[in-house]
């Protein structure tokens, strides 16, 4: 089978390798779609070298095989089903799984793989094998629906560690695919208004039409879109985390959903969060169960035109190359390789 191996900053290369074996507890699903999210450009850039590397941590797929001890349990995927997959690695026995934070386990996510290349997800590939609990059946919707499974499931944890209560107002700081997932999800699951805040005219002229209530530069925010029930970062640019806690209304929270700079630092006032209690809450990657909202809502087809509205392009894995030249380079959404 052939698999997308990052060799260097800017140089991506298709290599042969031994496909996977289905373990007595897994599925191997045949790869038709897998997402370039920001950790694949920052290995493509540069920003993050580490290399040789197969990445791709958004895939999704039809099952071609089922282990022995996973045939025929209701509810598992059949043969054929379309799946979205979770490619996160959970050991299930450090201090943060145990406390039921999945999210932050304290395994590697990387891995040694064939060659020397190290793998982290490696979903750029024609088949892969995961336990049968990583692969969640999404029905009949289009693949660019079931390769957002993953992102989906973060912005579902997102919400769900932000505090977010239907009826709430909420605003979105940052424009880009993940702040319009961001708004998407919050609307579904019942937002009164939902703003969202980006220096860019482009993006928030589309997220106008997406439907967003309102959006505003920075500079206009507090003036445009008043104060916030709940405020998603999802940019974590200078200023942001500031700008947020001037849109949080007393009694609401942030969360921290983009990462910042490692170089920077916020002063915050203390009294800020006593009077008002103002929470401000980290947000990282995805636990199982974000990933039974996440199937159930594509499968839904609640937020189906959203979802189109965000796929920028589609490759071929042979064209994987091309496909990394255009995320790392273009302001994007989702670009998609597979099949």
């Amino acid at each position: 089978m052939r698999i997308a191996v990052v060799t260097g900053p800017g140089a991506v290369e298709l290599r042969e390798a031994s496909a996977p074996s289905c373990g007595p507890r897994q599925v191997l699903v045949e790869v038709r779609g897998c997402g370039l999210c920001t950790l694949d450009r920052r290995l493509f850039s540069g920003e993050q070298p580490i290399y040789p590397v197969a990445a791709g941590h958004e895939p999704a797929g039809r099952v071609i095989e089922l282990g022995e001890a996973v045939r025929d349990l209701p509810g598992a995927p059949a043969l054929g089903d379309l799946v979205t997959v979770d490619m996160r690695t959970r050991c299930g026995i450090c201090h943060a799984c145990r406390r039921g934070r999945s999210a932050i386990c304290l395994a590697p996510q990387g891995r040694p793989g064939p060659a020397g290349v190290i793998s982290i997800a490696g979903g750029l590939a024609d088949v892969i094998a995961v336990d049968l609990d990583h692969a969640w059946s999404i029905g009949d919707v289009p693949l660019e629906h079931a390769v957002m499974g993953e992102p989906v499931a973060c912005v579902a944890h997102s919400l769900r560690r932000g505090g977010f209560l239907p009826g709430d107002r909420v605003a979105v700081v940052g424009g880009g695919f993940m702040g319009r997932l961001h708004m998407t999800m919050a609307r579904a699951v019942g937002a009164v208004t939902v703003g969202v805040i980006d220096v860019s005219e482009t993006r928030r002229a589309e997220a106008e039409a997406a439907g967003a209530t309102w959006a505003a530069t920075p500079e206009d925010a507090r003036s445009v879109g008043g104060e916030n029930d709940v405020v998603f970062v999802t940019a974590g640019a200078p200023g942001s985390l500031e700008l947020a806690l001037d849109l949080t209304a007393k009694g609401g929270s942030v969360a921290l959903y983009g990462a910042f700079p490692d170089e920077l630092s916020v002063g915050i006032h203390p009294n800020h969060m006593h009077h008002a209690e103002t929470s401000i809450i980290g947000v990282h990657s995805h636990e199982p169960e974000d990933w039974r909202v996440a199937a159930g809502l594509i499968a839904s087809g609640a937020i189906s035109k959203d979802l189109d509205d965000l796929v920028t392009a589609r490759y071929a894995l042979s064209e994987v190359a091309e496909a990394f030249e255009l995320a790392a380079s273009t302001p994007v959404y989702r670009v998609i390789v597979g099949g």
